[in-house]
């Protein structure tokens, strides 16, 4: 029988052949020739790429044996998801190769900021000797704020505490028990930005943390004070960010990622490399030997796992294993319960149920507790989220989890919902379903108000007294920012009580309309739910 074709599209480190060991056919290519890309892919079952290799609805088509795709790295630009999945193709990364890569790299961008190593040492190698011009500052009792408390950031932590700095974060997820395992003290972010010497952010990048520190948050931090980015581009405003460093507002920036990478010419980041208060690097927060050893080892593990027919836990899109096609619809309408969950909850999540309801506890569904976990942090953590790593992410946050089954389901054959604890002693739920012969995900309910409602990418939730007329001013309100409202439901519990509204809108609404709305119905809850696709 012949061996499966495993195909090598870019340099990887022998310790990824290794990896695979011999019940393979190994064979290499350059992934950046794309007409030969395509030829081999016609007999590959799987292949192994880092970022040259675009793994595109061209490439995929091209590729009718494929099974799994692995990007020995954390990001996945170059590889079109969406079709990988509707062709059955697994994807797979390496979501911890680099966190420990990425914390040093800030750390070292911290200490350049500080002592002004880059400067010193371009003056010195230019034939001058001066020492008073690069008087720098220590980092010892000095305040740094860490923004995104997820594992980069608790590396970092316990890194700049050996320093003898005093440790604040900022993470809305992040209960304040963990916070102290940690030795960290949370704070707002207004709050964070005003104390700190040193910034550092490790967010996710989601429409709502994009350009998250602007204008407002430069005009909150000490002159004295240096802020570091190596997570995303665009979670600082680059516009903002210039005017801040060439007015003396903060006293320097450490950046390694950028809106456009590489920069632009003409653009706001090529400007900011001609400061001489910025230290710059080309995106290099996983460029050590160390964590591609470790991406292309852990890739190569899940190629193993994935064309055994086993689960692979590093799967982004599909659990992969020998799992039911009964439950497998199940997988991705979980994951987003799993985020309108945590687009909902107002403080941070101490316990998690995930219950499932009717025929589905006759199989075995404990993927989707794991489907749920990976939709709560998705959007909330700057690393990337997949079945292997949620469990931890839940642990290392305090949060407990549990599978609840049973055979009940009155309405609908199937229900799942996901009903957690909050920090603040509050409870939310929410459930959903598939009906139909096409299977359609639908939202069924949210803190026990009923809903019919198919989950699409933008929503909408409000919660408001109920009384006539509410309906007519956020439609107008609406109509009069240009939002299209797609579809809606209302639900309420008694006459003049609470009512609970759910949007579908068809694109993002802008802050502002979303404050003018709620104000105008004083709304109880309101919330903008965007929807990742996985």
């Amino acid at each position: 029988m012949p061996q499966p074709v495993v195909l090598i599209a870019e340099e990887l480190s022998p310790a990824t052949i290794d990896a695979l060991g011999p019940e393979f056919d190994v064979r290499h290519i350059d992934g950046s020739d794309r007409e030969a890309l395509l030829a081999a892919l016609a007999d590959a079952h799987a292949v192994l790429i880092r970022s040259a290799t675009k793994m595109d609805a061209e490439a995929i088509a091209a590729a009718p044996r494929l099974k799994v795709i692995a990007r020995a790295g954390v990001g996945l630009d170059n590889v079109d998801i969406k079709t990988a999945t509707a062709a059955g193709v697994m994807v797979v990364n390496a979501p911890t190769s680099n966190i420990v890569s990425a914390a040093e790299l800030t750390i070292g961008h911290i200490l350049s900021l500080a002592r002004r190593i880059p400067a010193a040492h371009a003056s010195l190698a230019a034939g001058q000797w001066k020492r008073s011009a690069y008087t720098g500052v220590e980092l010892f009792e000095k305040t740094v704020g860490i923004i995104g408390l997820g594992r980069i950031g608790a590396l970092i932590a316990a890194r700049l505490q050996a320093f003898g700095m005093n440790v604040v974060a900022y993470d809305p997820y992040v209960t304040s028990a963990r916070a102290q395992q940690l030795g960290v003290q949370l704070l707002s972010l207004d709050e964070l930005l005003q104390q700190s010497d040193f910034i550092t952010i490790h967010m996710p990048k989601t429409p709502e943390t994009t350009g998250m520190i602007s204008t407002e948050q430069f005009s909150l931090m000490k002159p004295s004070a240096y802020i570091v980015n190596v997570a995303r581009g665009g979670l600082i405003d680059e516009d903002a960010l210039y005017t801040a460093l060439t007015t003396g507002e903060i006293a320097g920036a450490g950046l390694d990622v950028f809106t456009s990478e590489p920069p632009a010419d003409g653009g706001t980041a090529r400007r900011l490399l001609d400061l001489p208060n910025i230290i710059v690097t080309p995106h290099l927060g996983a460029s050590t030997d160390e964590a591609q050893e470790k991406a292309g080892v852990s890739v190569a593990r899940s190629v193993r796992l994935a064309l055994g027919g086993e689960l692979v836990p590093d799967a982004v899109n599909v659990a992969g294993g020998v799992i039911d096609p009964y439950v497998r619809p199940g997988i991705p309408l979980v994951e987003k319960l799993g985020q309108i969950f945590s687009a909902l909850a107002h403080s941070p999540l101490t316990s998690l149920d995930i219950e499932v309801h009717g025929e589905l506890s006759q199989y075995d569904v404990s993927v989707l507790k794991l489907a749920a976990l990976k939709g709560v942090f998705t959007n909330i953590v700057s690393e990337s989220v997949s079945y292997v790593n949620a469990p931890l992410l839940a642990e290392q946050r305090g949060i407990e989890s549990r599978l609840i089954v049973d055979d009940q389901s009155d309405e609908y054959r199937n229900v799942i919902t996901l009903r957690g604890a909050l920090s603040d002693g509050s409870q939310l739920s929410v459930s959903g379903t598939l009906t139909g012969t096409k299977q359609i995900e639908k939202l069924v309910g949210i803190n026990d108000y009923a809903v019919e409602l198919p989950i699409e990418q933008h929503h909408i939730v409000m919660l408001y007294t109920d009384r006539p007329g509410i309906v007519a001013v956020y439609g107008q309100k609406f109509g009069e920012a240009g939002i299209n409202i797609a579809g809606m439901q209302i639900a309420r519990r008694a006459a003049g009580g609470q009512a609970l509204s759910v949007l579908t809108v068809d694109s993002p609404v802008a802050d502002e309309v979303l404050d003018e709305v709620r104000s105008a119905i004083q709304a109880d809850l309101f919330r903008q739910i965007e929807i990742t696709e996985s």
